[in-house]
């Protein structure tokens, strides 16, 4: 290209281009792009110097500021009363046609297992090695609090009109008992207007895609104005730019944190929490089966005391379940009513069946074994596997 065309397209770019900062692009296409954004996130929450020193709540930042301890109950804490006596129970075992049908259900879930050893093996042997399991739920309130924000519209502006209640002191609606639950709410009485501190209270932002110019160079003709020869750029009309997308050639986006109303409600943010803790023992047995599989199954309930607080199980027949309650009962006690306000207690004992059967199959002897309500199988050595792939 001779000097003369290049200088005769640089002028022919530079009539009617509405960016009086334009470069033509005789100076090179290089010079056409945008300065690049500096990438930083804005802040998400108001600095410091917004927060309004509220009394009672001295110690609130954004972010959270853990959870705030229950005072004192003006009323002396009811005491544990014993919980009522446990019946005996006891669970008869299973059947032979019982064990069979929970192995055949169990093998026919495996793709690579044959129904061969369920068809052809021979129970010779049921074994029952009962367990219990003793679990204690607490269910517990907490609250915490934190500075927040949110656009303003037009909100109650409420700070110093009086002093703001307690974080204990605001009635919230609790879920039912051992149902984890949520509710958020505004304290009274702290609630300020603030300029947006994203945006020092403009309601825009200067658009990063196009350095708040509000166009960029036209990705069809690099910012030449031309295409082929002499063949003008339809896409930006010859001007080399075209207006930014991301902005609508405004070179400003909206503020997102205050959503243009260039103003902040800013606010202490009560969450309260209701949490079902939950702990469970189980009694070792001698059978084989492991522990851990017994986490998926129920049993027979024998035992079930629900109170404010409730007197760890006294009396029972195996000595490590009445261990296992007087420890249980006193780490939730010692441990959830530091941070929490304990709601209900429940305790239940449960009598999980297990039953061993040994088989034999094509000579050799095999074990499985059958657990809980839902007779739930598990065997280490299944004699007839196969590998298989899916193509």
């Amino acid at each position: 290209m001779d000097y003369q065309r290049l200088t005769s397209h640089g002028q022919h770019q530079n009539h009617g281009v509405a960016n009086p900062g334009y470069i033509p692009a005789a100076v090179g296409p290089a010079a056409m792009f945008a300065p690049p954004v500096e990438e930083h996130p804005g802040p998400s929450a108001p600095p410091a110097g917004m927060f309004d020193n509220m009394p009672g709540y001295e110690g609130t930042m954004a972010g959270g500021g853990g959870f705030l301890p229950p005072p004192m109950p003006a009323q002396p804490v009811p005491q544990p009363s014993p919980g009522p006596e446990q019946p005996h129970w006891n669970i008869p075992s299973i059947s032979e046609d019982t064990a069979r049908d929970a192995f055949s259900l169990y093998v026919s879930s495996k793709c690579c297992y044959s129904s061969a050893p369920v068809k052809d093996g021979v129970i010779i042997n049921m074994e029952s090695f009962n367990t219990y399991r003793y679990r204690l739920e607490t269910f517990t309130e907490s609250r915490s609090t934190e500075w927040s924000h949110e656009p303003f519209h037009g909100q109650p502006v409420d700070a110093y009109v009086q002093q703001p209640p307690g974080p204990w002191d605001l009635p919230a609606k609790a879920p039912t008992f051992f149902v984890d639950g949520e509710q958020k709410m505004k304290v009274p009485y702290t609630s300020s207007m603030k300029p947006c501190h994203d945006c020092v209270g403009m309601g825009k932002k200067p658009c990063k895609d196009c350095a708040g110019s509000g166009n960029k160079v036209c990705w069809v003709c690099n910012g030449s104005g031309f295409r082929h020869g002499d063949d003008r750029c339809h896409h930006c009309s010859g001007r080399g730019r075209e207006n930014c997308a991301q902005c609508h050639g405004q070179g400003s986006t909206q503020c997102t944190t205050c959503r243009g109303k260039q103003q902040l409600l800013v606010f202490i943010c009560l969450t309260v929490k209701w949490t079902n803790n939950s702990d469970n023992y189980v009694v070792e047995q001698s059978s084989g089966l492991q522990v851990s599989n017994l986490s998926q199954v129920s049993g027979k309930e024998l035992f079930r005391d629900s109170q404010y607080l409730v007197y760890p199980v006294m009396g029972f027949p195996d000595p490590m379940i009445v261990q296992a309650a007087q420890r249980l009962v006193g780490d939730h006690q010692g441990k959830f009513s530091r941070t929490s306000r304990i709601l209900q207690q429940r305790q239940t004992i449960e009598l999980i069946p297990i039953t061993k059967v040994t088989y034999t199959w094509k000579g050799k002897t095999y074990v499985y074994f059958v657990y809980g309500n839902e007779f739930k199988v598990h065997t280490d050595d299944y004699p007839a596997t196969c590998c298989c792939s899916v193509m």
